[in-house]
C-alpha cells in the first residue's frame, strides 16, 4: 500500500507543476498592478518608490524567473506575504481555512443523515410518490445556483425572523465587547451559520441522495440480493447488509472529490453571506491584486483536489474486495 501511495504521488507531480504554471500565468494575467495595491489607492508615492516596492516584490524579473522564485519559495512552505494586508499569507488564510472547514464540514454532515436514509427508501420504493417527491427536490437542489437560493434565504428567512442573523460568522457588539463564555461564543456561530449550512446541506443533500438512490436501484435488482430474500432474511438486513454495502461504492468515490471543498471553499455562498472563510478571501484577494494570496488560494484548492483523488482511490479498496491496489 505505500508502495503504492508513493508511486502515485511521484505521477501526480507533474500533475501539480502543470497546475502550478496555470495559476501562476492566470493570476499574473490579471489587470491591474500589484505596487499599487501595495501602497493602496489613492496613494502618492514618488517613482522611486514605486521601482523600490517592485524590486522587493521581484516584479523586475522576467515571469519566467518569477514563476522559478515563488515555485521554490511554495515548495519550502513560503508562500509569501500579502501586499494588501502586510502580512505573511500563512497567518492570513490559516483561520480562514478552519471557518471554511466548519461550515462545509456541518453542511455535509447533515445533507447525509438525510440523503443516506432517504436515497435508500428512494430506491426500495421506486416510482411510488415518496420516490417522486424526493427526486423532483433533488432535482432542484442540483439545478438551482446556490447563490439563488441562498438570496431567497435571506429575503424570506433572514428579514422575516427576528434576530435572525444573514451575513459574518459572529455578532461584531458581542466579539468587540468579549463573549461572556465559551458556550456564548459557540451559540453566536451557530446561529449565524444557519443559512449558509442550509444552502449548502440543500445542495449537498441533491446530489448524495442522488447517488445513493441510482446505485441502490442498480444493486437490488440484483441476482444475489434475491438469493438474499429467498432464503428468508429480513428486509433491513437484505437492504443495509447487503445491498447497501456495494451500493456505497460509488459514494465512497463522491466523498473522495469533496474532500478538497472542506478546506477550499464556497466562494460564491462566502461572499454572499460574508463568511470569512477560504473563499471570500480568495475573492478579495483578487479584487485588492494581492496575487501573493490568490496563488497560495488557488494553490492551496489544487493540492486538496489531487489529494482527495487519491484519496478516494485508496478508499476505493478497502470497500471493494475485487479491486486491489498493486504495488
Amino acid at each position: 500500500m505505500i508502495k503504492y501511495i508513493l508511486k502515485r504521488l511521484l505521477v501526480l507531480l507533474p500533475v501539480l507543476l502543470v497546475i502550478s504554471i496555470v495559476i501562476f500565468g492566470t493570476v499574473k494575467a490579471m489587470p491591474g498592478d500589484e505596487v499599487t495595491a501595495y501602497f493602496g489607492a489613492g496613494s502618492r508615492a514618488t517613482e522611486e518608490q514605486r521601482d523600490q516596492v517592485r524590486e522587493k516584490l521581484g516584479l523586475d524579473k522576467s515571469l519566467p524567473e518569477q514563476y522559478v522564485r515563488w515555485l521554490g519559495r511554495v515548495v519550502t512552505g513560503d508562500l509569501g506575504n500579502s501586499v494588501s494586508l502586510k502580512k505573511p499569507v500563512a497567518d492570513v488564510i490559516g483561520p480562514y481555512v478552519w471557518n471554511t472547514f466548519y461550515l462545509n464540514a456541518l453542511s455535509l454532515i447533515i445533507a447525509l443523515l438525510f440523503a443516506i436514509p432517504i436515497g435508500i427508501r428512494q430506491a426500495v420504493k421506486k416510482g411510488s410518490f415518496f420516490d417522486n417527491f424526493w427526486s423532483v427536490f433533488s432535482l432542484l437542489g442540483i439545478s438551482v445556483p446556490t447563490f439563488f437560493f441562498a438570496m431567497l434565504l435571506i429575503f424570506f428567512v433572514g428579514n422575516n425572523i427576528p434576530g435572525m442573523p444573514i451575513n459574518g460568522m459572529y455578532d461584531p457588539m458581542l466579539k468587540s465587547f468579549g463573549y461572556a463564555s465559551v458556550f456564548q461564543m459557540i451559540g453566536d456561530v451557530a446561529v449565524h451559520s444557519i443559512l449558509p449550512v442550509t444552502v449548502l446541506a440543500f445542495s449537498n443533500f441533491a446530489t448524495f441522495s442522488r447517488y445513493v438512490r441510482n446505485s441502490m436501484v442498480e444493486v437490488i435488482n440484483m441476482d444475489y440480493i434475491r438469493t438474499a430474500r429467498s432464503k428468508g432474511l429480513k428486509e433491513k438486513v437484505v437492504i443495509y447488509r447487503h445491498a447497501f454495502k456495494n451500493a456505497r461504492i460509488p459514494l465512497v468515490t463522491l466523498l473522495g472529490l469533496y474532500i478538497p471543498s472542506l478546506f477550499s471553499g464556497a466562494v460564491i455562498l462566502e461572499t454572499v453571506f460574508v463568511w470569512p472563510g477560504i473563499g471570500k478571501i480568495l475573492i478579495d484577494s483578487i479584487n485588492n491584486r494581492d496575487t501573493s494570496l490568490a496563488m497560495a488560494c488557488l494553490i492551496f484548492s489544487a493540492v486538496l483536489m489531487v489529494l482527495g483523488n487519491l484519496l478516494a482511490d485508496i478508499a476505493y479498496s478497502f470497500v471493494d474486495p475485487r479491486i486491489k491496489v498493486e504495488d
